[in-house]
């Protein structure tokens, strides 16, 4: 996945931790290069408990990787609709499916269930 701010390439890591960093925008989890972490107006999603932008997307949630506060996802949401204390959207505002859906599809057709 490359860095959603300027479509940079995660290369192999060197030892040690990565200093690529995720975070959640617009309902949907991206990566951030080194370099785009040093911009302020990274437009990132925040959270409602503790306002963090430490927040990881998972299957129908997003967690706060700070506080550990945990809300539902909410299909649907739209792109447009900045930072917010409601739930997270499973696509991203382009109308593509999200993570949630891809895995769905992929689990359907795994197991041979139609939907």
């Amino acid at each position: 996945m490359p860095c959603f701010s300027c479509g940079a390439r995660q290369t192999d890591p060197v030892r040690g931790v990565s200093p690529w960093k995720r975070g959640v925008r617009r309902e949907t989890q991206v990566l951030i290069c080194p370099d785009c972490q040093r911009a302020h107006d990274l437009d990132l999603d925040t959270c409602a408990a503790c306002g963090s932008v430490a927040l990881i997307c998972r299957l129908g949630e997003v967690e706060c990787r700070s506080c550990g506060a945990v809300r539902l996802a909410r299909a649907g949401r739209p792109a447009s609709a900045g930072n917010a204390a409601g739930g997270a959207a499973v696509t991203g505002g382009s109308g593509t499916p999200g993570l949630a859906d891809e895995v769905q599809a992929a689990l359907e057709r795994v197991l041979g269930r139609t939907r």
